[in-house]
């Protein structure tokens, strides 16, 4: 009863509450006034007496949410005291000096933004309070932003709807402004608006959630919208911002762009064409092909095929989009396309297919293939192109003049055309051998084969014979023919007897021709024979040495006579004596088996010399 008795005096005997300096007792309130939820918060009261004080007593309130004052610790000079059953009771502690005391608070809750009072009272030496609002921050979570799931039409009249943004559990409230392409939009009348709804749950955090209505343009379909989110934190403001979004911007169509797409390059007769339409609207309209006036063409996705094509598929092309999302609603935008089909008709060659000619006559071929484009023509025999040009000059034919000639019609600037003609040229004559030799002679051994040629050019085609009345045993082996030529070929063996003529004879309707073969025979050589003639061979080889070799000894002794090496000389006379022989002819004789030949010397000594002259 005493101690709330002392609190009656000192509650009357309190001045003015909401100075800070009253009576005789100057109080301070200082701390941290600006904390986040969940850290701890330190106030200190400091007080000043004027004069002494014989004794001090602190209490300490906060206003509630009903605008009231509620105690919630006290202390004097015996003892610091947290009041029960208060917000603070657990949450709170006194600590104090000569000079002040301090209160701190844990676990700071959003319900303790508030105004904290510190009164004290010194009795005779005064009384006074101070007041301290402590602020509590809670930053809210990153801004989530969602673009509309449809199409934002530019012909609406009033702004749409764009996007939505939200930043949730956030103390104090936090505040969201729009951008677009990273520039802040402002409220415009008919053009931005911005809907903003508020809320707080159960524990005080806000909610924000932020709707953007925007005034479409053609341009915004690239355009880029995000939000952002500011909020209070101790003694700063911070912003995070939001990803990007991109709308769905529905516009019509303005033009169309019509191209072909397949093949590249120029059209040609049996390609396949696909043409392709593109509308600038969004979303991208239907459209329909068509062909100057003929009726609508079928076509899928916006791409028209025309296959095999020819060249009366040449023409104008038109595609057509009715634009539903026009303003008038019956806005038709066409997109043209020229198409032609290059073309290339079969080769015509003149003259057609075959034609005669007469050796030494001349002609003149041409080959021509109606093109849409300039053409180039060449002419091959055989595969080896022979003349560039359409036309072909062939004079004073002969038989290498007949053949197969074949022109080739090309496209040069569209490689894929291409034709081709030929005329077959059939030169007509009287049979011509293709050997120049007409008389042949053939020399072979007896026993052995020979292979008789007759090859012969002509048109008709000449008929091929062979006469040889003292030819028994031959055969023909070899017989081609085509219709100009003829080659025969017969083989036959050489006999003892075999000495003969054989013939080959060609005709047709223009004249003849023939080639005369000589066959003649040679014997075949003995053994015994050979080995008579190699011993022959061998003697006269024997006689040739010696007589060298009797040249060079008469050199030696005439040289050695000339130099006085030997007895007989100038003044003596030595005879020789000799057999008596002709000097006129010396006669060998030599035998061989079953063989005779005698070979015969004959030596002219001329007049007889002196012994000084041998």
């Amino acid at each position: 009863m005493m101690r709330e008795g002392w609190l009656f005096l000192l509650a009357l005997c309190v001045c003015h509450l909401a100075r800070e300096v009253g009576g005789e007792v100057s109080v301070n309130m200082v701390g941290d006034s600006e904390v986040y939820m969940g850290d701890s918060a330190e106030i200190r009261c400091q007080y000043n007496f004027l004069q002494n004080a014989s004794m001090v007593m602190v209490q300490w309130f906060v206003r509630d949410h009903r605008g009231s004052r509620v105690r919630i610790s006290y202390s004097d000079l015996t003892m610091q005291k947290v009041d029960e059953n208060t917000n603070y009771t657990d949450r709170i502690s006194i600590s104090g000096d000569s000079g002040g005391e301090n209160l701190t608070i844990v676990d700071v809750k959003l319900s303790d933004e508030r105004e904290f009072f510190c009164q004290v009272d010194g009795l005779a030496a005064g009384s006074n309070e101070g007041k301290f609002h402590l602020r509590v921050f809670d930053p809210p979570e990153p801004p989530v932003i969602e673009a509309v799931n449809y199409g934002v039409s530019v012909t609406s009249a009033l702004p749409s709807k764009v996007a939505t943004c939200e930043a949730t559990k956030g103390f104090p409230q936090p505040n969201i402004t729009w951008y677009r392409n990273h520039k802040p939009l402002s409220l415009k009348h008919g053009q931005v608006n911005v809907i903003t709804l508020l809320s707080k749950d159960s524990t005080g955090l806000y909610t924000v959630q932020s709707e953007l209505q925007y005034k479409v343009t053609r341009e915004d379909k690239d355009a880029h919208f995000s939000c952002e989110v500011s909020y209070y934190v101790p003694w700063a403001v911070r912003t995070v911002e939001s990803k990007t979004v991109n709308i769905s911007v529905h516009y019509p169509t303005n033009e169309i762009k019509m191209w072909k797409e397949l093949p590249v390059g120029l059209v040609k007769e049996g390609d396949t064409v696909q043409i392709r339409c593109h509308g600038d609207g969004n979303p991208p309209p239907t459209i329909t092909f068509k062909r100057e006036q003929h009726t609508e063409l079928e076509a899928y996705n916006n791409l028209l095929v025309l296959k095999d094509v020819t060249r009366r598929d040449s023409g104008m092309y038109h595609c057509h989009s009715l634009d539903l999302d026009s303003v008038s609603g019956d806005k038709d935008v066409m997109g043209n396309l020229q198409l032609t089909v290059h073309y290339l008709d079969p080769a015509v060659v003149v003259p057609k297919d075959s034609e005669v000619m007469l050796k030494g006559e001349n002609l003149t071929a041409t080959c021509n293939a109606l093109s849409s484009l300039e053409t180039s023509t060449v002419w091959l025999k055989n595969g080896v192109e022979i003349k560039n040009g359409n036309v072909l000059h062939l004079q004073d034919a002969t038989f290498d003049t007949a053949g197969h000639y074949n022109c080739e019609v090309t496209v040069p600037t569209l490689p894929g055309l291409r034709t081709s003609g030929s005329v077959h040229i059939i030169v007509q004559g009287a049979p011509q051998l293709r050997d120049v030799k007409r008389e042949v002679d053939v020399i072979e051994k007896v026993g052995k084969w020979v292979n008789l040629t007759c090859d012969v050019r002509g048109y008709p085609r000449p008929i091929v014979t062979w006469s040889g009345p003292s030819i028994s045993g031959w055969r023909e082996v070899v017989r081609k023919e085509t219709e100009d030529f003829v080659q025969s070929i017969v083989t036959l063996k050489i006999t003892r007897d075999t000495d003969a003529v054989a013939v080959c004879n060609a005709t047709n309707k223009l004249g003849a021709e023939t080639k005369i073969y000589t066959i003649r025979s040679i014997p075949i050589v003995t053994p015994a024979a050979q080995n008579t003639a190699d011993n022959s061979g061998v003697i006269i080889v024997v006689i040739i040495i010696s007589i060298l070799l009797l040249a060079i000894l008469g050199s030696v002794l005439y040289f050695l006579y000339k130099k006085g090496k030997l007895p007989c000389g100038r003044s003596g006379k030595q005879e020789i004596n000799k057999e008596k022989t002709n000097k006129d002819d010396i006669v060998v004789e030599m035998k061989a088996d079953k063989t005779e030949e005698s070979v015969l010397l004959k030596g002219v000594n001329g007049d007889k010399k002196p012994p000084t002259d041998q």
